[in-house]
């Protein structure tokens, strides 16, 4: 394994924390800003539940993952308590893999 790359990504992840914390304060005080920060952690996650959910190797794939997430979709829409979203995501891939 080739140290280059790593030491890469550990430069550039520093530079990235180290640019957010030198912005001056008027960029962080923008309204427009204040309300698109709180929203990036949302779209991250989203965009790694989708990566991991319908590709394989760079293949789109629809397996049990793909119904586990409707299902656990369906249980936010209603407003379910996180461990039973969970749950049913859980039972709904193990019951089709059963099948």
């Amino acid at each position: 394994m080739s140290w280059i790359p790593l030491l890469a990504a550990c430069a550039a992840c520093y530079a990235i924390k180290l640019a957010g914390v030198s912005l001056p304060q008027r960029y962080l005080q923008d309204p427009r800003v204040q309300r698109t920060v709180p929203l990036l952690p949302v779209a991250l996650l989203a965009s790694l539940i989708a990566t991991q959910t319908f590709s394989s190797g760079g293949h789109l794939t629809l397996d049990v993952r793909a119904p586990a997430l409707a299902v656990a979709g369906i249980a936010v829409l209603l407003r379910a308590p996180f461990l039973l979203v969970v749950a049913a995501a859980a039972a709904t891939a193990a019951l089709l893999r059963l099948v």
